[in-house]
C-alpha cells in the first residue's frame, strides 16, 4: 500500500518514489558461472563416474527408476538431491546413446 501524502490512517506518510535496489552477492550465490561449469565438464570426463554413480547407472538402463533414487537418496542425503542426480545420470546414458 502506497503512502497517500496525509499524517493520519493505514496509508499515512510522505510519498516517495521507489527505488531498484542493486543485487546483493547472496542472491547469486550458487549460480555456477562459465569457467566453472566448463573445468566440472572436463573433471567429470577425465574422472569418469563414482561408484554409486555407476550403480545408479546399471539401475536405470535395467529400469529400476525406483530403486535408482533410492540408492540416490541414501548416498546424497535428501530426496530433492536425489531427484537430480537421478536426472543428470539419465541424461547421460542419453546422450551415449545418442552417440552411438
Amino acid at each position: 500500500m502506497a503512502p497517500s501524502g496525509i499524517a493520519v490512517g493505514l496509508n499515512k506518510g510522505h510519498i516517495t518514489t521507489r527505488r531498484e535496489k542493486a543485487l546483493r552477492p547472496a542472491n547469486r550465490k550458487g549460480r555456477a558461472s562459465k569457467r566453472v561449469k566448463f573445468v566440472r565438464d572436463i573433471v567429470r570426463e577425465v574422472a569418469g563416474l563414482a561408484p554409486y554413480e555407476r550403480r545408479i547407472t546399471e539401475l536405470l538402463k535395467v529400469g529400476f527408476d525406483k530403486r535408482a533414487l533410492k540408492v540416490a537418496k541414501k548416498k546424497l542425503g535428501t530426496h530433492i538431491r536425489g531427484k537430480r542426480k537421478r536426472e543428470e545420470l539419465s541424461g547421460i546414458i542419453r546422450k551415449s546413446a545418442a552417440k552411438k
